[in-house]
């Protein structure tokens, strides 16, 4: 029996298009309105939005989780079991059996559990959101409405591996300075506190005037060693309160708009976020996931609440019958390019294809900054190194200096 589906989508010039269809299901009115070369922004029938949050209702938190790098085997390994014609229950089953992490393997047998009982797959996995993220499960949903669930698997592994991967980049690209930055700090802390205070006597009985720099340099050892506890408590103490203010909306999202902006590492940081952006964007309405529905998702996981700005500013306009790019243009996180290139995709019924170009070429160009950033950080940390202990160096024998020029002079 046919169903009356209501739905809002683009057509190929861009103008907002609403009307009904009918259909046995939804994956039929979804095919009905691609064959009419329009891009579906919601479809609704008595099962509701397509694109909403998974599991059909609030998610509930438990206690299950992983390790690194398990969702993604997990994912890779039920699409190559679906797609060797296993099914769906015994593939969790032996899935569930190999996970190495406690957690996971509870996680699983909870999936297994819920899927005897009659529950559909992102209804199950939807229970466990530590894991099994909104993305994920919005994409098993408009799986199972396709039919084309062993397709979507393979697409939500590669998404995980390529997000995997340019988190490694950008790890490699930060290790670096961390370890080396607290390697220049625990040299000069060393030589403050253990070395330099004990030069005290030696200064005091050459009978020479010291210099500024060993003046400075000395007043500042004595403070380090008999206040060492403060300083510990003060860096402590702002620590925690950097994270209480970036944990306040205010705070959030003056924090991520100053990372966009930093001198090294903002250009890089404006090219993750973007290269996020696109490919969850491209890879939910690749999967037949409704704009506003992929638009809610890619708000949510942007990482950055300035890009997520923007595209909830988007999603309104798209929701009032408006451009997709007009939003995306007039701010000044999105490059002309990227914001060209999404409007020529709304325009065409190519939106999920150029998204696609758009992830790639950021994915590159995140990996040649990172690079750059290496090849330059080093020399940098090297130098700073040197400027701090030979600051240190020097001011403690700049007096001996000034005595072998007055022993000479006299």
């Amino acid at each position: 029996m046919a169903t009356t589906f209501k739905y809002s989508a683009k057509d190929m010039s861009g103008k907002t298009v609403k009307g009904t269809v009918k259909a046995a299901s939804q994956d039929e009115a979804l095919a009905d309105l691609k064959r009419r070369r329009l891009t579906p922004v919601d479809i609704k029938a008595s099962g509701g939005l397509l694109g909403g949050r998974g599991g059909g209702g609030k998610r509930k938190a438990t206690r299950s989780s992983c390790k690194k790098g398990e969702v993604e085997v997990f994912t890779r390994q039920l699409s190559t079991m679906l797609g060797a014609g296993i099914p769906m229950l015994e593939a969790l089953e032996i899935l569930a059996d190999q996970a190495e992490s406690p957690g996971f393997t509870f996680c699983l047998s909870r999936v297994v559990e819920d899927i005897r009982s009659g529950a559909d797959l992102s209804r199950a996995l939807g229970e466990h959101p530590r894991v099994f993220s909104d993305i994920y499960v919005n994409m098993i949903k408009a799986g199972e409405v396709s039919g084309q669930i062993d397709v979507i698997l393979t697409r939500l592994a590669d998404y995980l591996e390529a997000a995997a991967h340019l988190r490694s980049e950008i790890k490699s690209a930060m290790t670096y300075p961390v370890v080396s930055l607290f390697l220049v700090i625990g040299i000069a802390g060393f030589l403050m506190i253990g070395i330099v205070p004990s030069f005290k006597e030696v200064f005091a009985s050459l009978d020479v005037k010291l210099p500024w720099l060993t003046v400075q340099t000395m007043d500042t050892a004595f403070f380090m060693r008999d206040y060492w506890y403060m300083m510990i408590g003060a860096a402590v103490g702002a620590y925690f309160a950097f994270n209480m203010w970036t944990k306040t909306p205010r705070g959030q999202f003056l924090w991520d708009a100053i990372k966009l902006r930093l001198p090294v590492f903002g250009k890089l940081m404006r090219k993750v976020a973007l290269s996020r952006f696109s490919r969850t964007f491209a890879t939910l309405v690749k999967s037949g996931v409704p704009i506003l529905g992929a638009m809610e998702i890619v708000s949510q996981t942007a990482g950055n609440k300035v890009i997520s700005g923007v595209v909830d500013r988007a999603r309104e306009s798209v929701k009032q019958g408006d451009t997709l790019m007009d939003p995306f243009s007039q701010s000044k996180v999105f490059p002309p390019m990227v914001t060209k290139m999404i409007g020529i995709g709304e325009r065409s019924g190519a939106l999920d294809q150029l998204l696609e170009k758009i992830a790639e070429f950021y994915d590159q160009q995140v990996e040649a900054e990172v690079k750059g950033l290496t090849s330059l950080i080093e020399p940098i940390m090297i130098a700073l190194m040197g400027f701090i202990v030979g600051g240190i160096v020097l001011a403690v024998f700049l007096p001996i200096f000034e005595l072998q020029k007055k022993l000479s002079t006299s």
